[in-house]
This record gives structure tokens, sequence and C-alpha cells, in this order.
């Protein structure tokens, strides 16, 4: 493969070069750059030491094409070349085409298999495009006439109309071209709209210069044997609108995507659990349970029925719990205690009891209509988490039934590992998979944030949501791979995506292993700045597997575990046990506590409202929660003082949307350190309080916030959502959530760049800490410290380690500005390049 070098004065620019002409052929080219001096005072300029190692780096015997910037760029590369040994000197070109344009042009001809001299024209015709559309100049006939070809080869033409929103800017006329010049045809391309002349198909000036856009007329020819397999891979280019979201204005956005022709076999869906997988497919298929409805006498009796099967549920539900706490940790294991909850609701059981004696219902009717009312009145409400209870309460229900008309319960049997594919998976039924036969899932419904999703991230199960229905239609023993961290699936995939994708699987794995060797280190950018990188949890059993992995204190304990499936609120004894318990785990590492977060959203049983919310999101919840039970909270605030004696315990406050929060919550703190201190009690005098930033009102006022507390901690999963005012679970505006967009990232910078000038620290807690493709992002916008999952901690550490300050600066100057989370996506995949 032809290696490019590009050589200028500013390294800024330099970067942002590669990473555009990166994008046009998904890295498959070779770039190296050679730009700036290492002078912090005055970085720009040239020097040919560094021209000759970034041509060494990217050279091979097809050649190399080094294109410069200004003035000394020229010198520098020339003597840069006279450090090569003769024989190599012969095949690096020096090529006076634009930087930018030149760029670009070259990595589409080498990308398409073109030689060192025919990379070369393209990238000194590159200015054509741009000079064409503006009227500067008229085509030259000498570039568009097409060369003879065999008479007796058959041609084919094909006219399309172009639906992708952009037409064929930059990134689909480099596919178009590449995917032209995997055939031995001629193609030729005619935009009918603007009346042009015919231009190959293989050349990305001549297609760019058609001036494409939406709505234009194409036609298309290939003279050839495979004339048919050219067009028909190029027709499915523009099918699939070049694989750019092109939703359009007055339609939302679908939560299931179609077969596209892309690709033979290829499904997209939602990107659930990172992770490949190779195997044939199982389907499941929950036993269904069909209940009939009929009239009861002995009401009495069949009340005892239903709750005959509510008691071997919850033993059913406590033996989940237990192998799920095992497998996946008390944190995630939580959410049978939920179920718990449920099964003991006194207004259900009242509800379905009056069924009973009343309209003398059989026990599986009345339970079945109780279970549908609740389960419909969570739709409603139309709020993220109670949308992902919805699951939850369709789990348990069943549970239920299936006892009451005596089914077995539908166990999943593997004898061979494989990829399990289904309508959508309970969160039972996810917990109780062996990783080592389900290699992956792929469902046709569900959300990346569900408690499904959430189980299978933490089993390490790579999983893809939301596929076209269609894959249930597969024979088991289907072949099929799986990518969960782009969200793609593919059906009997060829030859050359199954290599991709088992060598995206080796190297995951060797990553793995790599980043689990390291993990206790300390994370250091290859310019030497470190990041602190901590543990979200919400147990002590959370906290053991945080320092086995490398965990460098607690970025947020959630207290909320402490709360739920009881009667009544702990107490200061049982809270202050746990709290320092888990200090002691961490031998005076940080500790942050965030003090209890329930309420609208997540209500306590033992603490009635009094009033239903319509949205509990916006509600009653967190701070303002606890300012109105000032006694749960003090209880909690005197646990966590007398728990920091001898260790480093923060407290952080969430839900602050105004410096009047802060301020209430600061007084009522004071008050019960002076309780402390009139009782002899020891605290810490100087633990630090800092707060959540999740939501915009906080963003808008960080300055004043900042003043008030010791540090900020940024929760991008709430932030993501009141930002973009979208339901996660909501497959019409579900693809708006997300912490990579840019409106989300000018948050967060503006959070960081208060709290900086105020001289205190942040950190970030939500998902996002946890996603390494964002680690360049997170480390660009100066985030003093990282909080994730305690499974993410070797990799997060280990990406960290893999970056340099001053280009994650670059990277998010340019990832501002971008349009879509998408956009930013892309930009961080071309632009982030490991060092070997």
């Amino acid at each position: 493969m032809i290696g490019i070098v590009i050589v200028s004065h500013s390294k800024q620019l330099a970067l942002g070069v590669r990473e555009l002409a990166a994008q046009m052929v998904q890295n498959q080219v070779p770039i190296a750059v050679a730009a700036g001096i290492e002078d912090p005072e005055n970085p720009l300029g040239t020097d040919p030491i560094q021209v000759y190692e970034a041509i060494a780096s990217v050279y091979s015997d097809n050649g190399v094409l080094v294109l410069m910037d200004l003035g000394s760029a020229l010198l520098s590369a020339e003597m840069a070349i006279e450090f090569l040994p003769e024989a190599q000197q012969q095949k690096v070109y020096l090529c006076e085409a634009p930087l930018v344009e030149g760029a670009i042009a070259a990595v589409v001809a080498a990308a398409a298999g073109r030689d060192i001299h025919q990379v070369m024209a393209e990238a000194r015709g590159a200015l054509l495009a741009k000079a064409t559309q503006l009227g500067v100049v008229s085509r030259p006939l000498s570039l568009v006439t097409p060369t003879t070809t065999n008479v007796e080869s058959p041609t084919r033409e094909i006219r399309l109309i172009v639906s992708n929103r952009l037409g064929l800017h930059a990134r689909p006329a480099a596919q178009f071209v590449v995917t032209a010049t995997r055939f031995q045809s001629q193609i030729f391309v005619q935009n009918l709209t603007r009346n042009t002349e015919l231009v190959r198909g293989d050349s990305i000036n001549q297609v760019t210069t058609l001036g494409v856009r939406q709505g234009h007329e194409l036609v298309i020819t290939a003279t050839g044997a495979d004339a048919d397999e050219a067009l028909a891979a190029l027709q499915a280019l523009f099918a699939n609108n070049f694989g750019e979201d092109n939703v359009a204005l007055n339609s939302p956005p679908a939560f299931h995507h179609e077969f596209t022709p892309g690709t033979r076999g290829e499904l997209a869906g939602i990107a659930a659990s990172p992770g490949v997988a190779i195997a044939p497919v199982v389907h499941y298929q929950p036993t269904h349970i069909s209940i009939t409805q009929y009239h009861v006498e002995n009401v009495e009796l069949e009340w005892q029925r239903l709750q005959a099967a509510i008691h071997i549920a919850k033993q059913e539900i406590q033996a989940v719990f237990s192998q799920a706490s095992l497998q996946i940790g008390d944190a995630e294991a939580a959410i049978f205690d939920a179920q718990l909850l449920f099964l003991e609701d006194p207004v259900l059981l009242e509800a379905a009891k009056e069924r009973i004696f009343k309209n003398h219902l059989n026990a599986e009717a009345a339970w079945q209509a109780v279970v549908d009312e609740v389960a419909t009145s969570y739709r409603t409400l139309e709020d993220s988490y109670l949308q992902e209870r919805v699951d939850d309460v369709v789990d348990v229900g069943q549970r239920v039934l299936r006892l009451l008309v005596g089914n077995a319960d539908a166990n999943l049997h593997l004898e061979e590992p494989a990829i399990l594919v289904a309508t959508d998976l309970s969160p039972s039924n996810t917990a109780r998979l062996d990783p080592k036969k389900v290699l992956g899932i792929c469902t046709t419904s569900g959300s990346a944030t569900s408690h499904s999703a959430i189980i299978a991230r933490t089993l390490g199960i790579p999983a893809v949501l939301g596929i076209d229905a269609q894959v249930l239609h597969l024979a088991d023993g289907t072949l099929m791979a799986l990518d969960g961290e782009s969200g793609r699936a593919w059906v009997e995939p060829e030859s050359h995506i199954l290599d991709l994708l088992t060598a995206k699987q080796e190297a995951w794995q060797t990553a793995q292993q790599q980043a689990q060797a390291t993990a206790h280190q300390p994370a250091i950018t290859l310019d030497g700045r470190q990041v602190s990188v901590f543990a979200n949890i919400g147990s002590i059993s959370d906290v053991q597997v945080a320092v086995a992995n490398g965990a460098e204190g607690v970025g947020l304990l959630r207290t909320e575990f402490l709360y739920l499936d009881r009667t009544s609120a702990p107490t200061e004894e049982e809270q202050l046990a746990v709290y320092q318990a888990i200090a002691q785990v961490l031998d005076n590492r940080p500790l942050i506590i965030r003090t209890l977060d329930v309420g609208g959203d997540k209500p306590l049983p033992y603490l009635r409202v009094g009033f239903p919310e319509a949205n509990p999101f916006l509600g009653w919840r967190g701070i303002r929660f606890c300012l109105d039970h000032l006694d749960l909270f003090k209880t909690q605030l005197r646990a966590i003082l007398r728990a920091s004696v001898g260790h480093q315990i923060k407290i952080m406050l969430p839900m602050i949307a105004s410096v009047t929060e802060v301020r209430a919550a600061k007084v009522i703190l004071g008050e019960v350190q002076a309780e402390l201190n009139q009782a002899g009690i020891s605290f810490d005098a100087g633990m630090k309080v800092g707060i959540m930033v999740e939501v915009p009102a906080a963003v808008a006022i960080a300055d004043q916030l900042a003043a008030e507390v010791d540090f900020f901690s940024i929760g991008t999963n709430d932030l993501s959502q009141y930002v973009m005012a979208s339901d996660r679970t909501n497959p019409r505006v579900a693809n708006l959530v997300d912490a990579l967009h840019p409106a989300v990232l000018r948050m967060v910078q503006q959070t960081i760049q208060a709290a900086h000038a105020a001289g205190i620290s942040v950190g970030l807690c939500g998902e996002l800490a946890a996603d390494t493709l964002a680690t360049t992002i997170l480390l660009g916008l100066g985030l003093d410290e990282l909080s994730v999952n305690p499974q993410s901690i070797p990799g997060v550490k280990q990406a960290i380690a893999r970056l340099n300050i001053v280009e994650s600066e670059a990277i998010v100057a340019s990832a501002l500005q971008q349009d879509s989370a998408e956009d930013v996506r892309e930009l961080i995949s071309t632009s982030v390049i490991p060092p070997a």
C-alpha cells in the first residue's frame, strides 16, 4: 500500500488534514504526520528528522507521497529524503498538490489500488473539483474522455435518484470510487440533472466535480465481464445512503432498521453490549402462557392459590438474585430486589384480591388484569426510568402466571456455544445466561439502557438489539456474526467480513488481557498527565471488584441500595457499618458518597408521596426529596460524618439545580456537625462537599455553584436526556439521547471551565466515562477524574495511556463543531491512532 506523509508548520493543521483524509477511506491507507517543533512558546516550524521518521513509518516499495505546505516544509522534506537509503529515495515523491484537497484525492486513489504515479496525478488534479463547481474553469475534455473498451464486453446501465441528504459529498464520493475500482469493468457516471458529461467512476476528482446533490438523477454505465455485479454494488451504496443517517424531515427516526443491501446479509440495530461474536444462531422462545378467564365459587381457595404462587415466585427471585449477585455483582442484581417489592405491593395485591372476591374471577385472570394495568400505567407516564421498569413488571408477572398454570420454566440449555436470537429477553432470562455458551445476543426489540442490556454488558456478552424481525425466521444453526460496539450483525457473513471481525475479536481479547495486566498502574497519558480512574459502586462486593480491577477510589457510591427492599429506612448504625466497611476495603483511597437519590422515579414504599407524578424525572427527587425529609437526610449525614474518621470520605449532593439548594444542604450538614460536636462524637471536620452536575440549570450557573462546593461530578446519563429533551426508551427520539452530542459536550466543557476557574476538581461518573472511544474527548475537555463501573477500569486506564492531551484537545475543538453524535464518533474513530 502506498504511504502518505503530510508535512506542515502547524501540528494541529496536519492532524486535521490526516483526520479528514482518513475518514475518506476508513483508515485503509497509512498516513503519517510531520508537523510543528517541540518549542512550547513557538511551536510552528518543520523538522527534517520528524519528516524522515514519518516517511520511514509508512514506507513501502509501492511508494510514498509527501505533501507539504509552504516555505521550509519543502526544504525539510528534501533534506529528510537524503537520510534514506538510496534505494528508498527513488520511491519517495514530493508533490506540489494542495495540502487538504491533495491529501483527500491521494488517499482515495491509493485505497483504490492505483500506482504511485496515478496517485500523484489525482492529487495534482484535486483543485479541479472545487474550481469547476465555482465556475472558475471548465472541465478539461482530456479528463473525461472514456477510454477505449472491448466492444465484445457487455455494457450495462442504471439510472437512479440520489436520496442521501448531502448528495455525493466527500465521503460518499470516496465510497463510490473505492467500490468502482473493485471491479474490472470500466465505470462511467453522468449527472443528468446538471447535464454533465460522462466522467470516470474511478476518479475521485471527476466524481466530485459532478456536483451531485439530493434529488439529482444519475446514469451509471459499466462495461466489462462483471458489469452487472459492479452496478449492483454501486446501486447498493445509494440504497443504503452510503451508510449515512438520512431520516426524512417529516418522519421521525424509526427504532427498527431495515435490511440493507450494502453488504449481503448485513443488519443494523442498537449497540447494547460491546464485543464480537461469531457462532450459529439458536432461537429462544419463552413458553407461551395461555390463560382462560372463568367464574369461581370458592373465592377463598382461589385467593390462596394466588398467594401460594406469589410465595414461590419470591423464592425463585431470591434464588435468581443470589446467582446474579455472584455473577454480576450486587449493584446490577438489585433489580431483582425491585421485583420482590412488586410482589409485596399492597395496592397490587388488594386489586387482585378484589377481582377474585368481588367478580369471582379465577386467580390467573385476576393477576393478569392487575399486571396489565400496572404496565400500562408505567407506559403512559412516558418516563425513561419507568419505561424500563415495564420489563421488570412483565417479567415478574409472567413468573407468577407460569406457576399458576403449572408451566415449566423455559430454561435455555445449549449443547454448543451459540448466538441467542429472540424477540426480547427479560432481566431474569438474561441473568441466567452462561457467557461460555451464549456468545452473543441478538433481539428484535429492547433498549441499550434496559436492565437486560445492562446485565448483558456486565456479563460481557456482546449484544445487538432492535434488529429487523426477519432475523426470527432464520433456521437454527445459521452462522451469524455480530459487533456489539457498532450495533451490526451479519447473516452468513462473507469471508472478508469474518476476517475483519475475527481480527477485531482477537484484538479485543488481547487488549482486555493487556489492560488487566496494567490495571493497578496509574493512568498517565503519553505526555505525562495523570488522570484519576475511580469506580461507580452500589455495594460492598462492588468495591471489592473495583479494587481488584485497579480503582484508585470510588467516585460514586449509590446509597439507594440501603433503602430499598425494606419496610423502613435504614438506621444510622446500619448505614455507618456499611460506609465503614466500604472505606476499609478502599484502604484510605477516596470515597465519594452520594446522598440519597430517590423520590419521583424511584419511590420508597414506606414513604407515601400522597400524589402521583406525571413526569417523575422532572419531579420530587434527589436533593429536593431529602430537603423535605430532614429526619431521613440528617440520619444519613450523621452516618457519613461518623464514618469519615480516618478515611478519605466526601459527600456529594444529587440533582442540584440552584445555589439555594446547596446552601440549604450545607446548613443542615452544619447542624449535624454541631450535634456531633456537642455529643463528643468524632468526624472529619474538613470533609469535602461536592455536587452532581446533571441538569442544564446547574451548568448555566456552574460558576456560582463552584464557589459553594469543593468538587463537581458530571452525570452524563441524566444530563444527556435533559439537554436533548428526549426519553431514551422512546424509539422515536431515543437516537437523540447521546452524551457525545456536541450540545452535551459543550455543557460538559462549560462545567469544567467553571470548575477549574474556581480552582476545584471535576470528574465524570456517567456511562460515557466507560466508553473508551470517548476517552480522548474526555481528556481533551480537561476532566480530572473518570468514574466507571468496576469492570471497565482496566480498559479505561489503558485507553488513557495511549493518548496525549495536545492531540485530544485538537480533537475536542473539532468535535464541538460537529453536527451530531454520529459525526463526533466518526471524527474520533478516524483521529485516534493508538501507538504500536
